[in-house]
């Protein structure tokens, strides 16, 4: 397997060229139409079926490059009203230029078996584990590409979907509008993950840690803002400040930032916020989130210390845990268009 790193503008160039990754630069082009002055149209199928928080961050590319992007569910009943990810049954499905599986589940797999004729790519958007997925096999011979958001994530879907090929190191579009850190005094951000499991996804164990780690630095005299995860029961967590925006935007305003650890861990990391994880033994977590936590608790009593200890990480462990930064989507789309819309087209 090799990473094939592309990036105009990244943030950690240092950590790159010590990590012997190759660059490829060059300003992506304005995509063509399709024959015809068609839209591009690329289809997007997630192991979490109505999971459109992980297409919503690709959405300013698409629009700028003029391309329709749609999320592929089984039905609508976990489509809340006016969400902005436009959403499209397989039934509903006459034509696409790419289909995009961001894993190996069951509901991306059976979209990929549907649409047999349609140009296949695989991009990670959320952590996956580095075991090989059962449902793997029946398409990575058809992917036409591989992306990952840095070289620790593509060694882990390297793994997840079996196969020893290139894979483009592209950065995750949750970088490519990164706030100003701007800390306020006490603040920390709780990262909450899923409590219960739903149609759309799984559960996390930990979360009884995490609000009783939340109590103890409440009790410490932090102010605690709550950055909810889009599944999350919200209820929970009422009695703190529930951030308003996006965690990643929210965090620009904590000294630290205490959580699950999840894929939204190496963003908010490369704000600059220090990072405390909450393990739970019954909890799978790559390495690599791991590695941008300054200290993993596995008890309440040990967050208050945590958090006041806390540092950001190195620019070299970033850069190996998020990848390049800024202009991530502009790549990303640019390897979709190469690997598959050129290839439809002709």
């Amino acid at each position: 397997m090799t990473f094939n790193a592309v990036s105009r503008r990244s943030l950690l160039t240092g950590a790159l060229a010590g990590a012997g990754l190759t660059m490829l630069g060059g300003t992506p082009a304005r995509a063509s139409a399709r024959p015809g002055g068609r839209t591009p149209r690329v289809l997007i199928a997630t192991n979490e079926p109505w999971g459109t928080y992980h297409s919503a961050p690709l959405l300013p590319e698409a629009r700028r490059l003029g391309w329709e992007l749609v999320q592929l569910v089984p039905d609508r009943t976990g489509i809340k009203p006016g969400d902005p990810v436009p959403v499209a049954l397989l039934d509903e499905v006459t034509d696409a230029d790419l289909l995009v599986v961001t894993g190996a589940g069951d509901w991306p797999a059976d979209c990929a078996a549907r649409l047999r004729r349609v140009p296949l790519v695989a991009s990670s958007l959320a952590y996956q584990l580095p075991v090989e997925a059962p449902r793997a096999k029946e398409f990575r011979g058809r992917l036409r590409a591989i992306t990952a958001s840095s070289p620790a994530e593509a060694k882990v879907f390297d793994d997840y979907l079996g196969t020893r090929r290139e894979i483009d190191v592209v950065g995750s579009p949750q970088t490519d509008d990164l706030p100003a850190y701007a800390p306020e005094a006490g603040t920390v951000l709780v990262l909450t993950s899923v409590t219960k499991s739903s149609q759309t996804g799984g559960s996390a164990p930990g979360t009884e840690l995490l609000l009783a780690a939340a109590e103890r630095l409440a009790a410490a005299g932090r102010h605690i803002l709550v950055g909810l995860h889009p599944r999350e029961d919200r209820s929970l967590w009422e009695r703190y400040e529930i951030s308003t925006v996006a965690s990643v935007q929210a965090s620009a305003r904590a000294e630290a930032a205490i959580g699950i650890p999840g894929t939204v861990f190496p963003v908010v990391a490369a704000v600059g916020v220090p990072l405390v994880g909450c393990t739970d033994p019954a909890l799978q977590i790559p390495g690599y989130l791991l590695s941008v936590c300054s200290h993993t608790i596995t008890s309440a009593d040990e967050a208050v210390t945590a958090v006041q200890t806390a540092g950001p990480v190195s620019r070299k462990v970033l850069y190996e845990a998020v990848g390049p930064v800024g202009g991530s989507a502009r790549r990303l789309f640019r390897v979709w268009r190469k690997a598959g819309l050129r290839a439809h087209a002709a």
